[in-house]
């Protein structure tokens, strides 16, 4: 029976394996780490990319979000102008129809009626009974309206003949020396009081050939004054 024979490797050749092992080994295991970082690295990027894309559609969302809330800002201000305009109007509107009310109130003496003005008193001129006629020398309605038409359209707020105050359908007629105001009688002479902005109506009755003018044309003679306080009761408390 023949023996085998063991195949023997020098030891040179085993420190060659030995050292083209270890080389290998370590190659491989560079080549693992290197590949597993490059793994990792992909996947931190994939990873980043995915958050960078998710925060840049938040940021492009926001960004829209504020716009639509910008335009509907500006349309609610837009509206709260509308409504503000809306307001200013209404208030001046209903102010002028509380003052415009006010006035009527008085022109019509449902109010007392107090504040400065003017009087303005017409008597008879004097006159020779014996040579001239005496209907050119008294005061007659039509001289009273006169005074009272200038004074309305001057803005008098209130007017009164002796104390008697008017209101818009007042009836005055004269009878002889006397006139009868809203079935009262009164003896010359005639003072009418005006409730109003005193210079306005000391400048309309003066005005150059004007009231004034016209009344002593007419031989009436004609007082002026201006008043610090004229009070006028409402009617409905004149007539209790």
């Amino acid at each position: 029976m023949k023996k085998s024979k063991l195949l023997r490797i020098p030891s040179r050749g085993l420190v060659l394996i030995s050292l083209v092992s270890l080389v290998l080994g370590f190659i491989l295991a560079y080549s693992y780490s290197i590949s597993s970082a490059d793994k990792e690295q992909n996947t931190s990027n994939s990873v980043g990319f995915k958050e960078q894309e998710k925060y840049k559609k938040e940021l492009i969302h926001q960004k829209e979000r504020n716009k639509e809330l910008t335009e509907e800002i500006n349309a609610k201000q837009q509206d709260i102008r509308k409504y503000e305009k809306s307001f200013a109007s209404s208030e001046k509107s209903v102010e002028e129809l509380v003052k415009e009310a006010e006035m009527l109130r008085l022109l019509i003496g449902d109010i007392p009626s107090q504040g400065k003005g003017i009087s303005v008193s017409l008597q008879d001129g004097a006159y020779n009974p014996s040579q001239e006629n005496p209907n050119d020398y008294i005061v007659h309605e039509s001289h009273l309206f006169k005074v009272i038409n200038e004074l309305k359209i001057s803005g008098a707020e209130a007017l009164s003949i002796n104390g008697q105050r008017l209101q818009t359908n007042s009836y005055i007629r004269c009878t002889g020396p006397v006139i009868t105001v809203d079935g009262k009688t009164f003896p010359a002479p005639f003072t009418i009081e005006a409730v109003g902005d005193p210079t306005v109506l000391l400048a309309s009755v003066n005005l150059g050939g004007g009231v004034v003018d016209q009344l002593t044309s007419d031989n009436i003679v004609v007082t002026v004054e201006e008043k610090g306080k004229i009070t006028m009761p409402a009617l409905r408390d004149d007539k209790n």
